[in-house]
């Protein structure tokens, strides 16, 4: 089995695992909590979905240093700033993530300081919890958003796979990734609504579509000399 080929088993084996430690790392403890009492109650199954949000930023970074070498070939351009829009969406993970923890952090001291009715408290948790709504759900996806049009871009101009995965690629970003987060960032729609998980299904769909294409059918190289 050559390098190329390789590459895309692994890459298809990452975007399956991407969707399914993206699907575990959605936190509605946190998103249902009235409380920072019942954060503290419930912290291990906070801390497992933070977990989750870390392993995801290892996967999101992997993908486009692991494509590097080939998608170079076709447009170093855009796969520089794949890499590097893929880059700062690991970025905003890891502060969301920081987000969480800190979350925790908060719970804890207003539980050992016996659970006063203080503002400040109050203040903080919300600061936090809409910090990490806008990092998590607008500002990660539409950063996201952009390495994934450049991405696709490179697929569509290469034919490393076929056009109608790549075409679908640029619409379902553009609809998942950049209306969704817009459309949130003005209050549109909340989070986690039936009509933010129909805004996100075509790039769910896409994703499992491209894994399996990549670890059945692998790029077509048929006609490039690597």
């Amino acid at each position: 089995m050559d390098q190329i080929r390789k590459k895309s088993i692994t890459v298809g084996v990452l975007l399956i695992l991407g969707i399914v430690v993206g699907v575990l790392s959605i936190d509605p403890v946190i998103d249902e909590m009235n409380n920072l009492e019942s954060i503290s109650i419930h912290s291990t199954a906070i801390l497992i979905r933070a977990f989750m949000q870390f392993i995801l930023a290892l996967i999101y970074a992997s993908i486009p240093i692991i494509l590097f070498s080939v998608l170079k070939k076709f447009n170093i351009s855009l796969t520089i700033g794949f890499l590097v829009f893929r880059s700062i969406t690991v970025v905003f993970i890891f502060i969301g993530w920081l987000s969480i923890l800190l979350l925790l952090v908060l719970s804890q001291e207003f539980v050992k300081a016996g659970s006063p009715e203080l503002s400040h408290f109050q203040t903080l948790d919300t600061l936090l919890r809409s910090g990490r709504d806008l990092i998590n759900h607008v500002a990660m996806p539409l950063i996201l958003s952009v390495g994934n049009l450049l991405f696709y871009t490179i697929l569509y101009q290469s034919k490393l796979t076929p056009k109608w995965l790549s075409v679908w690629g640029l619409m379902a970003t553009v609809l998942s990734g950049v209306v969704a987060s817009v459309l949130l960032m003005f209050g549109v729609i909340d989070i986690i609504t039936t009509t933010y998980i129909s805004l996100a299904i075509p790039t769910a769909l896409l994703e499992i579509t491209l894994a399996l294409w990549l670890m059945i059918k692998g790029f077509n190289t048929n006609f490039v000399k690597f």
